[in-house]
């Protein structure tokens, strides 16, 4: 983990505050590229994964926006009791939504606070003279983090925003917007689970090839309620042959952290891509949204942190 500090703390619109995050001594923190995210062990111990929402002009600070979510498990209303000053740590940028190189046209699309990754996607896109269009997503501007620099930004006549309280506004047409680029383009997409999983329907409908389709959630939608109740499981360890139970009530990670097996684990939801973990036997019951439907199919990965077994035991490359 980096220590860093927290120079400047700044409201950027209702429940969204962006904070300057600075190296103890002016040094340069690592680089990044755009869609990347840290994470940050704030001063409870919690450990939660913020987007950088934009491209270092400075290399010795991040940026990140964070809304106070009353949903949340409590490590956005910790963050925005930071203070200017304050000291945490965090992670080297990890990157599970980057920009494909491509000189196909590109569609950002951002609901809420999911416009963060977004941000410096389109800065690059700007910078490197690549075709896209932005398509922002909010209820107001009051509630539309970076609204106002995004309309004077070098990129403004990219921008659409869709403001669903806002009269002589509304909300996205979305078979609009992707039928126009069904067979030429990239889909960027972040937001609240329900809103990409709309998107994302709508694309694969209008027949854009999953491979097109790049998105990031921030929290794991709800269970389907078709999904069936937990079962008991053997959950074996390729390395060394060792066999644990996993009851009805826990999860993988908690039987593998309990028996002194080692795995990486933040989010523990199936966000973010931490804890994924290759597949040697058996048959993963995937509750993540990290993994793409073409990956679930094939079952060589899952996310221990969220993650069941559809067989009696599941063989984990450790």
């Amino acid at each position: 983990m980096i220590p860093v500090i927290v120079r400047n703390m700044v409201t950027e619109a209702r429940g969204i505050v962006r904070l300057v995050l600075g190296s103890v001594d002016g040094s340069a923190l690592p680089a990044f590229e755009a869609g990347a995210h840290i994470d940050i062990k704030l001063p409870s111990g919690l450990t939660r994964q913020y987007s950088l929402c934009r491209l270092q002009e400075d290399a010795q600070y991040y940026e990140i926006a964070v809304l106070k979510d009353p949903q949340s498990r409590g490590g956005s209303a910790e963050v925005h009791n930071l203070s200017i000053g304050d000291s945490i740590s965090i992670s080297e940028p990890k990157n599970h939504f980057p920009l494909v190189e491509t000189k196909r046209h590109s569609v950002l699309v951002a609901g809420g606070i999911g416009v963060t990754p977004m941000l410096p996607m389109a800065q690059h896109l700007q910078k490197m003279g690549l075709p896209f269009e932005f398509h922002y997503c909010a209820r107001s501007p009051e509630t539309a983090a970076f609204s106002s620099a995004l309309e004077a930004s070098s990129f403004a006549d990219k921008m659409h925003f869709h403001y669903s309280q806002v009269a002589g506004s509304s909300r996205m047409d979305v078979v609009n917007v992707l039928s126009c680029h069904s067979n030429d383009s990239e889909l960027y997409i972040c937001g609240p689970a329900d809103f990409i999983n709309g998107v994302l329907q709508q694309a694969k409908m209008l027949g854009w090839p999953e491979g097109r389709l790049h998105r990031e959630f921030f929290a794991a939608p709800a269970l389907d309620e078709n999904v069936s109740e937990n079962t008991a499981f053997k959950v074996k360890i390729h390395s060394t042959g060792e066999v644990f139970d996993v009851e009805a009530d826990q999860s993988i990670f908690e039987v593998l952290d309990t028996n002194g097996v080692f795995l990486a684990v933040s989010c523990e939801s199936g966000v973010c891509g931490t804890c994924q973990t290759g597949v040697i036997d058996g048959t993963p019951d995937h509750r993540d949204v990290f993994l793409t439907d073409k990956e679930h199919a094939q079952g060589k990965l899952v996310m221990p942190c969220c993650s069941r077994s559809k067989t009696p035991v599941l063989e984990l490359d450790l």
